[in-house]
């Protein structure tokens, strides 16, 4: 049986959201966006008014405002988001048992097995379109294909209630002339790389060597390779289905500028404490930490190590990011200009449960006694609050130190890679 792959996406879900639930705001360039102030001033989501200005989806708030000063920024309301968006996958669970989420606005839904349900799966795709549009009034665009990745593709394609079908007859076609970063996962710095190579098109990558792609791309090379001839063939997950986690992560742009390793000290604390509590959540330990650092000139620089042993406490997190840094800026410990963002993901992912060679020395003694310190601590914050206990060192600057990674709600897609 020849595979239905839908790809729906809510074009400008969030400023979409907002203009059903106020239609005034149709009538006024309008965008969601971050708060200035705090430095999260980021553009989210607009609407075509606000895009028939030029305003782009993550532009600074001052960069949109040049281009539209009577731009009106509507906070997020996440809560608002996350019980629509769900209210329009509720209605794809209707037709299928397979809807595969790909963060709040888009989803795959498999339609193969429902010809004896509800008849032609073109047509079916077109009646979840409609009801969304008539139920929630959202308007979604939907690519059908053979696998996902022309699915997303044909989304992508004509937005607003687009509709687009790229089928094993037509796809060769379809795709012939379109650019490499169509496809999914295919980013600015790859599409520069396959240009070095004299590729730009999807037509071209098909024609490409796959060898030669693996040399210049390690496995992603062949990976995107098959994508373009259309050889993508991953199932969409059942409604409910998780993903295995590979990595928990927090970041934060900080109010001011991190001039410092006493700043950027400061800082890990509390991103390493609610990484920390997330895995001990979980019952994980992580053995990798990842440390991403974007300078006030947005030049950015990403460093990894492993760890001695997998671990769930964010002194040993913290510990281990200070000595990347050390690593990274040997002489003075720390860039030479401030930074503004600060990541960090721990990765290499087990079950606490797992066996691991013990530390004959002592040392889980005092792992012991820590983790029970850090487990106490975030108990006394989810009871009484996040201000109620912290660790002196953060204390030094708390308009700095004043946010809480764990009730931040910046939702993105999951890897699929």
């Amino acid at each position: 049986m020849k595979r239905t792959i839908v790809h729906a996406d809510l074009n400008h879900c969030y400023a979409q959201i907002e203009e059903m639930k106020f239609p005034a705001l149709r009538d006024v360039p309008m965008a969601v966006g971050g708060h200035e102030e705090s430095r999260h001033g980021i553009i989210l989501a607009k609407n075509d008014k606000a895009k028939a200005y030029g305003i782009k989806t993550a532009e600074t708030l001052r960069d949109a405002y040049k281009k539209c000063p009577e731009l009106l920024i509507i906070h997020p309301n996440y809560g608002d988001y996350m019980y629509y968006t769900e209210k329009v996958k509720d209605i794809y669970r209707e037709y299928s048992d397979r809807v595969e989420s790909f963060g709040l606005d888009e989803a795959w839904i498999d339609l193969t097995h429902t010809v004896s349900l509800f008849g032609d799966p073109i047509k079916t795709a077109k009646t979840m379109q409609e009801r969304v549009c008539s139920e929630l009034g959202l308007s979604v665009s939907m690519g059908i294909s053979f696998n996902k990745v022309f699915a997303k593709l044909g989304s992508d394609l004509d937005k607003r209630k687009g509709f687009t079908v790229i089928s094993e007859d037509n796809y060769l076609e379809m795709t012939e002339d379109l650019s490499v970063d169509s496809l999914i996962f295919i980013g600015g710095a790859t599409t520069k790389k396959l240009a070095e190579l004299g590729i730009t098109t999807i037509g071209e990558l098909r024609r490409a060597d796959p060898v030669i792609l693996q040399r210049r791309f390690g496995k992603n090379g062949p990976l995107i390779w098959h994508y373009a001839c259309g050889h993508e063939n991953s199932p969409v997950k059942r409604s409910g289905e998780t993903r295995e986690r590979k990595s928990i992560s927090h970041g934060i742009t900080a109010v001011r500028d991190l001039q410092n390793a006493e700043d950027l000290h400061m800082i890990l604390i509390v991103l390493c404490e609610a990484i920390a509590a997330k895995l001990r959540q979980e019952k994980l330990e992580g053995q990798v930490v990842s440390l991403f650092l974007r300078d006030n000139e947005l030049y950015a620089c990403s460093v990894q190590k492993k760890m001695s042993h997998p671990t769930d406490l964010a002194e040993e997190i913290v510990k281990n990011c200070e000595l990347l840094m050390k690593q990274k800026y040997p002489e003075r410990r720390f860039p030479e200009k401030p930074l503004r963002t600060v990541s960090v993901a721990v990765s290499n992912l087990r079950s606490k449960n797992e066996l691991f060679l013990c530390d004959l020395l002592g040392v889980e003694k005092e792992r012991k006694r820590e983790e029970t310190l850090e487990s106490t601590m975030e108990a006394i914050r989810d009871h009484y609050g996040p201000e109620k206990v912290c660790r002196l060192a953060i204390l030094m600057d708390r308009k700095l130190t004043d946010f809480h990674p764990k009730e931040e709600h910046l939702i993105h897609p999951e890897s699929w890679m």
